[in-house]
């Protein structure tokens, strides 16, 4: 399996930190991980970046939230084939974020494993 460039999405620097923290005992997987504040800076990012594989992405920031990047980020079809993993503690959210594109949920606080498992399978669908 190739090296994941990931975009990390959340205002929260402790989330951020701690999902980072997770993601980096697993190099054989994650190669780097690009953070933004919200969904406006993540699309900046995504913009200078063509080479990003996965997005996690929190739905509830400040300036533009998880609903608004993705369907910003849908709306180019260059995106289409990238997964997009909302990250959020509110379950009832799920039919929601997965209309507007994204491809799973994983409810906070996350688990290392979980995580993993999640990005694993989806990683390995677009290949």
């Amino acid at each position: 399996m190739r090296q994941l460039k990931v975009l990390l999405v959340d205002d929260d620097t402790i989330n951020r930190k701690l999902i980072k923290t997770l993601l980096a005992h697993h190099k054989e997987l994650v190669k780097e991980v690009i953070e933004a504040n919200n969904g406006a800076e993540a699309l900046e990012i995504v913009k200078s970046h063509s080479d990003i594989d996965l997005v996690l992405l929190d739905i509830l920031m400040p300036i533009l939230d998880g609903r608004g990047f993705l369907k910003a980020f849908r709306s180019q079809k260059s995106n289409s084939n990238i997964p997009v993993i909302v990250l959020t503690t509110d379950d009832s959210k799920k039919t929601e974020v997965l209309n507007y594109g994204a491809d799973d949920i994983l409810i906070k606080p996350i688990k290392e494993d979980n995580l993993i498992k999640h990005i694993t399978y989806w990683t390995q669908e677009v290949e």
